[in-house]
């Protein structure tokens, strides 16, 4: 049983951004005393969150990744969520399957293959809104990125793709094992272009939690995407903590180019976008630049206001990701010359943790974690 901890100044601001949601916080100090037997399990501040599971050592978005994660400790475990064609949803970062799956080596799909354009970026691939679940159950997941991860392509063909429903009921299972709640932290993508196929990701995602008991203020889960829109839609058919995910300052959201709204992130993250936000959303998860900017060398930079001005506006903060490897970290805090050798990441973990975020995304929940004690003990 974790020991948990007595709430501190973030996690007051949790509260009063959650409602009756926030005893999900704990924050720096002693064991708090609603880890007793019986009542919610809480969540530590700052929080740790499995990015696709730990896929800086397994294939994401497979239940070997996800396991792997919940092993090592991680507290919140990421899903992404995109449709089948009869409707089924199942975790894969994006629905252009091409990447994460032997999908073209099954020359029974390869007139599957097509060109489309999703959210204005023009693709060409295989699609899981072409394949009934039934045929997506006969692809097996690869390493999504193997020049960078070589050592994650020994697990290439062992798993399936997940469906929700099995993420639901393996969540199930491992709170039961384990004598305390699994958390996720479940997206939506490209929600307004699968609106379009008529295949709306909402409504399903509620569907689905409602019928597993967790859609409610205190349930064990974050609803998260990088819309608003979906976000506000998510706020009027469950209760459960809601996160609006943000790209760099420049980024539009796409739902916001659908519609015709001018806004960026920099305008979002300006007092009066955080309070817009604030009211459907009770936090938000920037890219890592918008926390601690880069200079022109690809350095780290001093940390920028978005921090104060969230917590102001009553919003926890999780951004992401950070990885292990050179080629994501800031340029000062990389080691040698092989991009994809592990750099000072453990360094750039304290940077941004520093801030005073309330959680983090990370490839890597161990290296995380270990960066993360520091900062629980208060």
């Amino acid at each position: 049983m974790h020991k948990w901890q007595q709430p501190g100044r973030r996690t007051v601001l949790g509260a009063a951004a959650l409602g009756a949601g926030a005893a999900v916080f704990g924050g720096a100090g002693q064991a708090s005393a609603r880890a007793r037997e019986g009542a919610p399990q809480e969540l530590p501040v700052p929080l740790i969150v499995g990015h696709r599971g730990a896929s800086g050592y397994r294939p994401e978005h497979t239940f070997g990744s996800y396991q792997l994660a919940l092993d090592m400790g991680a507290d919140v475990i990421e899903q992404d969520l995109v449709p089948t064609k009869d409707g089924h949803l199942v975790c894969r970062h994006e629905n252009d399957i091409t990447a994460t799956t032997d999908v073209s080596a099954h020359p029974e799909f390869a007139d599957r293959k097509t060109t489309k354009t999703v959210d204005g970026a023009k693709l060409t691939g295989w699609f899981t809104e072409d394949f009934t679940l039934a045929e997506l159950k006969t692809l097996r997941a690869k390493e999504r990125i193997p020049g960078t991860r070589q050592h994650n392509t020994l697990y290439d063909g062992v798993w399936e793709v997940p469906t929700f429903e099995e993420v639901l009921q393996w969540a199930e299972r491992e709170g039961r094992k384990r004598g305390r709640r699994v958390w996720l932290h479940i997206e939506t993508k490209h929600p307004t272009y699968f609106r379009g196929l008529g295949l709306g990701l909402e409504e399903r995602l509620a569907k689905a939690l409602r019928a597993h008991g967790r859609h409610r203020k205190n349930s064990p889960n974050f609803l998260q995407s990088f819309e608003p829109s979906s976000i506000q839609r998510l706020d009027k058919l469950v209760d459960c903590p809601k996160v609006v995910l943000l790209g760099t300052l420049k980024d539009r959201p796409w739902d916001f180019t659908a519609s015709g709204d001018p806004r960026t992130v920099a305008d979002l993250v300006k007092p009066e976008g955080l309070k817009w936000l604030a009211g459907f959303a009770q936090g938000i998860g920037p890219d890592l630049t918008v926390i601690i900017p880069r200079d022109a060398d690809g350095k780290l930079g001093e940390p920028s206001s978005v921090v104060k001005d969230a917590h102001a506006a009553g919003l926890v903060l999780h951004p992401y990701t950070v990885r292990n490897e050179n080629t994501f970290l800031p340029a000062d805090m990389r080691r040698g010359t092989d991009p994809n050798a592990y750099g000072d990441s453990l360094r750039f973990f304290k940077a941004l943790l520093g801030t005073g975020i309330d959680g983090l995304f990370s490839d890597n929940p161990d290296t995380a974690l270990l960066a993360a004690a520091e900062f629980r003990k208060g």
